[in-house]
């Protein structure tokens, strides 16, 4: 054992270090300047949409967004049970109640079918559904094609959490580019980071001026300061700004290495009966963020958590898929449309090493713990 072995640590080097120094050395140090108008530029250019907003945090580019699409005190916003909490709490900053879908127990993302049943019945009870926001889960986008149309059809917006899917595609367009606006997360652990911060995309120019308006304390244009709206300490800083450039022009080649890793653990577990790598349908279009395992331990014999135990005893990161929100102690009695495929995912998945910083010395030590794991249990 040589050191604890993470999940998905920042892959950063020389690159990020220059940038960053560079940034330092031209004075602008607080929130906002050339280079965050330039990764904002950089990245919706990626994309393919007209505006980004670069933000402290994915979580205040979903609170923005919602507020930006006129989200209120006792609307309904409809979002994936399947998420990580800044999804749900993020509706609930706006006073809105998050309803939460259940998925697709292929993709783990929202189920389609399931949310047209909870707009139908919110409608025929007389709420207003305020947004959609569904959820990319761990890099693979959401069924857009369909989610679109039955927004469309009941005349909802869709703010699409692409927090973990940045690179992603989805029918051949990027994730992040789908809705009336999208966010992604750059937080320490995802695709690409700027060590914190997150980015909304639009093509609409009104909604993206104001969440920079928001962001920024909602300042009005005058010499004093001078406030009518309540604001927001959301900017993302120029430091960092310059870090997510460097990381971007990187985006592809972190994609590649996480993607062999998936390739590697697809072949240790191709021969053990009961366990299945976690979408990896070979179609190429997620940015394979984190690999997961779904372990049947009727059929294998063992559990996610027996594996799990066995790779902690040599300091190598593992977790359970995201626990449903509808399942978590703060959403206790929140409504929703639930048939229990994401429950069945928490209880089977097991996220492994995936990130693209990984040595070949540590991906060695991973599939070496696991193989000593499989041979004992076989």
């Amino acid at each position: 054992m040589t050191g604890r072995i993470y999940m998905s640590p920042p892959d950063v080097g020389p690159l990020e270090e220059e940038a960053v120094v560079r940034a330092l050395r031209s004075g602008w140090v607080a929130p906002l300047g050339p280079e965050v108008d330039a990764f904002e530029n950089e990245l919706a250019e990626r994309l393919g949409v007209a505006h980004g907003v670069a933000l402290s945090s994915g979580t205040a580019a979903l609170h923005l967004g919602l507020l930006s699409l006129g989200v209120k005190p006792g609307d309904v916003v409809v979002t994936s049970t399947m998420t990580f909490a800044a999804t749900a709490n993020a509706i609930v900053y706006t006073g809105a109640e998050p309803y939460f879908i259940d998925c697709d127990p292929s993709t783990g993302n929202m189920s389609p079918d399931l949310l047209r049943e909870a707009l139908l019945a919110l409608r025929a009870a007389g709420e207003k559904v305020a947004a959609i926001v569904p959820v990319d889960l761990l890099g693979k986008a959401v069924d857009y094609t369909s989610i679109l149309a039955i927004a469309e059809e009941f005349e909802v917006p869709v703010l699409a959490d692409a927090a973990e899917s940045l690179g992603a595609t989805h029918a051949g367009r990027a994730a992040g580019s789908f809705g009336a606006a999208s966010i992604v997360s750059f937080n320490g652990n995802k695709i690409m980071t700027t060590s914190g911060g997150g980015m909304l995309l639009t093509d609409d120019e009104h909604l993206a001026a104001h969440v920079r308006y928001l962001a920024t304390q909602a300042r009005q244009p005058v010499v004093h300061y001078e406030h009518i709206d309540i604001g927001y300490n959301y900017r993302m800083s120029n430091l960092l700004a310059a870090l997510g450039r460097a990381q971007l022009s990187r985006l592809d080649e972190m994609i590649a290495r996480r993607r062999n890793v998936r390739r590697g653990y697809s072949e240790l577990f191709a021969a053990v009966d009961g366990v299945e790598v976690f979408g990896a349908d070979g179609d190429g279009a997620d940015n394979v963020w984190l690999t997961s395992v779904l372990v049947d331990s009727a059929v294998a014999g063992w559990s996610a958590h027996d594996l799990s135990a066995h790779l902690q005893e040599d300091q190598i990161e593992s977790r359970p898929l995201w626990k449903p929100m509808h399942l978590q102690p703060v959403f206790q009695g929140a409504r929703g449309q639930i048939s229990g495929a994401a429950e069945s995912l928490f209880r089977s998945g097991l996220t492994l090493p995936s990130g693209s910083a990984l040595t070949v010395e540590q991906r060695a030590r991973v599939t070496d713990r696991i193989g000593s794991f499989l041979g004992r249990v076989a």
